[in-house]
């Protein structure tokens, strides 16, 4: 994500692309924005059961939700980079749709425990484990095969509606889950994220997509690759940059969100029902940023949307740390995380952009996959500290310490030439050379 600050000139034409200029009416775009959106659906059902699940039926302590979260974000940070460099040596819709299948069966046994009454912390922790690994395979292949389903030109409006679409199914997954919780339990609840993970594999199965992967004699040494694309990314300092505002956002989130829900849930006495519809509200948020940030970016440009919408996360959190038990507080907290995401969003959908832009097709899970291992590597810090801090000096003190670390970022980008980029940047040689190839395949 080069970070000269001059504009460019104007762009050479596209190179025709592989399907539709319509986004809506390009096929595979669909089943693809379908299954992920269904995976993000039963996520959020989970995002939403689980706390309850580990805090309010399996009484679990401050320092156990913050290891449950730990253990969870382990698997990313271990094996992202590997997942990566898979990512771009084998099909990724086979290890997108492997990586489902093995999801829903890790996660179905909370249920049957839950029946058969055997259901512990530590079996929670190993389905973390198993779930997390899973994802982050997962993950590496859902988002280096969007570029190459639609056109260069349609990235930034891809990633857009992907943003979008997926903040809806979160709004969605998140009033299913508190629905679902409070019908049948916590334990039952993800039953619907099981479901999710079988709809997103069938989908995916779907994509018709041709892919290319190296013939087997070519392929280099899988770490010799996790090398190449470490290289890569630190040879271009907007990939750089973008990606340290990744890792020191996640960060700061890790320790927010650990103790988030056990703040809302114990401290203020919010409901389980209450708890998922403000995490639905606030999913709206994310949705109008994702869809905005196109044309935010083209009236302030995308360095200054980026750096306005880091600079207000910070703020987005003081309702959460002013906040006494009461409705009104409720209604600021639902308001402000509406804000956060939308802020969230808004500069997410763009840095991707970016990073996709610029990026060569051969290298794409391989540069997705660094961001992946820092911002996933950070996610343990962040929890782990916010069980130490939530334990030693309480969890307000703690939301103050994640609400500081939100600066960081803004930080970062602020020291950078990216703060001044005015256009989307043009694509790479790597990527031009594909877009001819992919031109002169279609006549």
């Amino acid at each position: 994500m080069t970070a000269s600050s001059t504009p460019s000139a104007a762009p050479a034409p596209s190179a025709p692309s592989a399907g539709p200029a319509s986004l809506w009416r390009h096929r595979d775009f669909r089943r693809y924005l379908a299954g992920q959106a269904a995976g993000v659906t039963g996520s959020s059902v989970t995002s939403t059961a689980l706390p309850v699940l580990a805090v309010v039926q399996l009484e679990a302590t401050a320092g156990q939700v913050a290891a449950l979260a730990v253990l969870a974000q382990l698997p990313p940070a271990l094996l992202a980079l590997h997942a990566g460099a898979l990512a771009d040596r084998y099909p990724k819709r086979r290890q997108m749709i492997v990586s489902d299948l093995v999801a829903a069966g890790a996660l179905a046994t909370v249920p049957a425990a839950a029946v058969l009454g055997t259901l512990t912390l530590t079996r929670l922790m190993v389905v973390a484990v198993v779930m997390g690994a899973a994802a982050v395979l997962h993950d590496a292949a859902a988002i280096s095969l969007l570029p190459g389903l639609v056109d260069r030109s349609l990235i930034q409006r891809g990633n857009s509606r992907v943003g979008a679409l997926f903040a809806v199914a979160a709004t969605g997954g998140s009033s299913a889950g508190a629905a679902l919780t409070a019908l049948v339990g916590p334990a039952r609840a993800l039953l619907g994220d099981v479901a999710s993970y079988l709809v997103s594999a069938w989908f995916t199965a779907r994509i018709q997509a041709g892919e290319t992967a190296p013939e087997p004699d070519r392929k280099q040494r899988l770490r010799t690759e996790i090398a190449e694309g470490l290289r890569y990314v630190l040879a271009d300092p907007r990939l750089t940059v973008l990606t340290w505002v990744n890792a020191t956002t996640s960060l700061a989130l890790a320790l927010l969100n650990t103790l988030w829900a056990l703040h809302l849930l114990r401290n203020l006495g919010m409901s389980p029902t209450a708890f998922g519809v403000i995490l639905g509200i606030g999913a709206l948020g994310a949705a109008g940023g994702a869809l905005a940030a196109p044309a935010l970016a083209r009236r302030h440009g995308p360095g200054p949307m980026m750096l306005g919408a880091l600079a207000l996360a910070p703020c987005t959190q003081i309702p959460l740390l002013l906040a006494s038990p009461g409705g009104g507080w409720q209604i600021a907290i639902a308001c402000a995380l509406v804000l956060q995401l939308a802020c969230a969003a808004a500069a997410g959908t763009t840095q991707r952009s970016i990073r996709q832009i610029v990026t060569a097709p051969r290298m794409q899970a391989r540069m997705q996959a660094v961001s992946t291992c820092l911002t996933s590597g950070a996610r343990p810090f962040g929890a782990l500290l916010a069980g130490v801090l939530g334990t030693w000096v309480g969890v307000r003190p703690a939301l103050v310490a994640g609400s500081v670390l939100l600066f960081v970022p803004f930080l970062v980008l602020a020291r950078s030439p990216l703060r001044r980029l005015r256009q989307m940047p043009l694509a790479s040689a790597g990527r031009d050379e594909e877009d001819r190839r992919r031109a002169g395949a279609s006549r």
